[in-house]
């Protein structure tokens, strides 16, 4: 395999070539025709998260001169949904556009491709792939899939999702029927929580028929898009399972190793642009979904601090729990939650305050960090969310201390301006 310096490189130096009217380069020079067929996780419907494998599918013909195609199916056109990892480990597609947590049932470790509970936001997450390690960490577990992985989307934090009744306590969670992905399901489950994995299109005839009685799924846009806000009314926040889910491009590992080495720079740097493509999709859509989704009646609640302080101590049960016994859990678990610890450090928070530490958070900071551990990340979202509410129901406007730069990045939206 090839590094991912020498990806970018490759193809930088094909552009650079083109741009200055030298002749054509090796990769369009008697280089093979390739036609590969991608299965997404994701319906049509969902025009920024499917969408986001057409813009690396498009990317990747214009940088290969059309050479090497890539045909995108939605879910269900080749199989479903939560079975495109499958379709590409055993080669009935050469390639998906997923999220990597639809398969921890395989195993635990798969959820670090996209997101763990109090994990790493969306800035984080990019510098922990490209940068920290990841990417490589990522791909020696997947390889024993026989896949191998790319960051290709991002949605930014997400909500807390949908909800019949407002949770206000501990005790409204117990025997809650929810849609809920990832490793989110199993710690909730530690609280009561009875956790459903349904896909996207499935989710609204659940709530309506009372399968259901809570879903989360992505945020404002895709949630309107879902028609969620009319089945269910209470939209909490925040998301603390999916601070920044990654996407994935996974590819047949033999497929992957079989491409000319341009061609591997070309579906990298094509996987680079549609993870940036999609983030910068939902910060543009999300503001004013959610504006529509506040007028239409949807009422917006944060999750409870006593809610919040639980969850996160039985997040760090299930890791130890899970670490204890699968070795490959553990080695990328200590990776990220070490990369997410010293991220804080450039927040300038106390010790005290930062993911990992042993000291409490005073109540009289405002309830703007709850408890120990990565608060400062559900406070920060929460902040950002409209903060506390104040006597009269709206919600009060933090100050600058509130909006912290861990929050600004965290890909959520300033609330107080909207209500």
């Amino acid at each position: 395999m090839i590094e991912r310096r020498d990806l970018a490189a490759t193809a930088a130096a094909s552009a650079a070539g083109m741009a200055a009217g030298f002749p054509a380069p090796a990769i369009a020079q008697g280089a093979p025709e390739i036609k590969w067929r991608l299965t997404s996780s994701f319906p049509k419907s969902l025009d920024t998260i499917y969408g986001a494998a057409e813009a690396l599918s498009k990317q990747v013909a214009e940088l290969t001169d059309g050479k090497f195609q890539i045909q995108v199916f939605a879910a269900g056109e080749i199989v479903p949904g939560l079975q495109a990892a499958d379709a590409v480990a055993n080669a009935t597609v050469e390639c998906c556009h997923t999220a990597s947590y639809y398969y921890i049932g395989k195993d635990p470790t798969f959820a670090f491709g996209t997101a763990v509970p109090f994990g790493l936001n969306c800035r984080q997450m990019n510098a922990w792939n490209y940068i920290g390690g990841g990417i490589e960490l990522l791909n020696e577990f997947y390889k024993k899939f026989n896949l191998y992985g790319l960051p290709a989307g991002n949605t930014g934090a997400q909500m807390g999702g949908w909800f019949r009744k407002e949770i206000k306590s501990i005790e409204d969670l117990k025997g809650l029927e929810m849609r809920i992905a990832g490793l989110a399901g199993q710690v909730l489950a530690k609280l009561g929580v009875v956790p459903q994995q349904i896909v996207g299109g499935d989710i609204y005839p659940a709530l309506e028929k009372g399968t259901i009685d809570a879903a989360e799924w992505v945020g404002p846009y895709d949630d309107e898009k879902l028609g969620f806000h009319e089945v269910a009314q209470v939209y909490h926040y925040p998301g603390w399972w999916e601070g920044g889910p990654m996407l994935h491009l996974l590819v047949n590992l033999d497929k992957w190793n079989a491409l000319p080495k341009s061609y591997r720079a070309a579906l990298f740097n094509a996987a680079a642009h549609a993870n940036h493509w999609m983030m910068a999709e939902y910060d543009t859509q999300n503001p004013q979904a959610l504006k529509r989704l506040l007028a239409a009646g949807a009422l917006l609640r944060p999750f409870p601090t006593e809610v919040m302080q639980a969850c996160y101590n039985a997040a760090e049960e299930l890791y130890a729990e899970l670490a204890a016994k699968n070795a490959d859990f553990k080695k990328i678990h200590d990776s990220v939650m070490a990369f997410r610890n010293d991220a804080y450090l450039r927040c300038g928070r106390p010790a005290a305050e930062r993911p990992g530490s042993r000291g409490g958070v005073s109540a009289a900071r405002g309830g703007r960090a709850f408890g120990r551990g990565p608060f400062s990340f559900a406070a920060a979202a929460q902040s950002s969310f409209g903060g506390p509410r104040s006597s009269g129901g709206r919600p009060s406007r933090p100050g600058m201390a509130g909006m912290s730069s861990c929050s600004i990045e965290a890909g959520s939206m300033p609330v107080p301006a909207l209500l």
